[in-house]
């Protein structure tokens, strides 16, 4: 053997001022998820085929449910008739692709990441009678897909023309369940949920009615879900996807909680929002708070003063809580799926102005109106 194979390499003088340092594995891109959801005629399908035709320079995976209503988009695809959660690939010319899947959960987009590799954005397209309730915590808690993919929002589609009617004059098919316990009350509609849990709505085909018919649909809208960014829109045109589909990051953050009060709970009795003043919490009383979030969202039961005879749903639940020590934390809910976090940046929020600035509880759900909420809220942080 050559003793020159034995000895180390020589030493390269590359200056003072460059230092080698070992390069790092690099952290895996987190690409973001949207649900996009919608009555048959919402306009999801212009929508979607926007995307999928559109120069818009963005690598965008779309999903649809194979049994889905995007019958334009579907027909191109081949559906594997032998029974099993197989997905049909359909290539497009802009860099997009479209998949149509039996199983629009987690197995779908783990599947789309190791066979069609990274993407800049997902977006989930649900059947018309979808519940987003029910798919949302999927992507949103699953630590199996917490380091590839995260839940960037709901977006519903609603048509400005059949919206009221969908929502006041439901058929058989859009009632969702049969009310318990002898309590009766409005039907609540697959349009309600998917407008409860909504992050983002887009009332579309706006032209197809006067302004005060829109105004109308509007108060309605907000009547049922005040958190939701509100966008108009005419013929299925879609003026940007940023703020519509696109970084909507709204798990990211509860932003400013503003719901105008504006009277119209009265408008739909069967989901409203309802807001919940807090007062700045010591550190030692978020334990009680997590108990009291457990009783609503996991039993729907409310504490004392409850009664216990209380008949309600929580769909969609945010917070913004600062403390007496400075930090502010947030609390995101979805149905019974909840979590408190650190506020991303109170750098901004010391303690003496933490002391003076109101905490906020913001609820949207069924038969929400009237329960004393704060008052069971404020006895269970209140008992040390």
């Amino acid at each position: 053997m050559d003793i020159d194979d034995e000895e180390p390499p020589m030493l390269v003088d590359v200056g003072e001022n460059k230092v080698e340092i070992p390069s790092e594995e690099p952290k895996p891109i987190k690409v973001p998820i949207t649900i996009v959801t919608g009555y048959l005629g919402a306009g999801k399908t212009t929508l979607m085929n926007y995307i999928l035709n559109e120069q818009h320079g963005k690598k965008i995976a779309v999903i649809l449910n194979e049994f889905g209503d995007s019958i334009d988009i579907e027909k191109s695809l081949t559906v594997n008739k032998g029974g099993e959660k197989v997905e049909e690939w359909l290539e497009v010319g802009n860099g997009c692709i479209c998949c149509s899947v039996k199983d629009s959960g987690v197995n779908a987009i783990e599947s789309l990441m190791e066979k069609k590799g990274a993407f800049d954005y997902i977006l989930l397209e649900t059947t018309g009678l979808a519940d987003p309730g029910n798919i949302a915590p999927l992507f949103w808690v699953d630590e199996g897909l917490g380091s590839t993919i995260y839940l960037d929002g709901i977006v519903t589609l609603i048509d400005a023309k059949n919206i009221l009617k969908s929502l006041d004059e439901p058929v058989k098919e859009t009632i969702q369940h049969e009310e318990h316990d002898g309590h009766h009350g409005p039907a609540l509609t697959t349009a309600h949920l998917q407008i409860s849990h909504a992050d983002v709505i887009v009332i579309n085909k706006s032209d197809l009615v006067g302004e005060e018919e829109l105004n109308a649909v509007k108060e309605r809208v907000q009547a049922i879900n005040g958190l939701a960014t509100l966008h108009v829109t005419s013929q299925g045109q879609v003026p940007r996807l940023e703020g519509f589909l696109l970084d909507l990051h709204a798990y990211d953050d509860v932003g400013a909680l503003d719901v105008a009060d504006k009277g119209h709970s009265h408008l739909d009795p069967t989901i409203a929002t309802i807001t919940i003043s807090v007062p700045v919490l010591e550190a030692q009383q978020l334990p009680r708070l997590d108990e009291w979030l457990r009783s609503i969202l996991w039993d729907s039961m409310l504490p004392s003063p409850g009664t216990g005879d209380e008949v309600f749903e929580i769909h969609r639940l945010k917070a913004r809580l600062p403390l007496l020590n400075g930090d502010v934390k947030i609390v995101q809910g979805v149905r019974d799926v909840f979590e408190i976090v650190d506020a991303p940046s109170v750098s901004e929020l010391t303690s003496e102005t933490a002391s003076t600035k109101q905490g906020k509880v913001v609820l949207i759900g069924r038969h929400l109106v009237d329960l004393p909420f704060r008052a069971s809220l404020i006895k269970i942080i209140g008992s040390i």
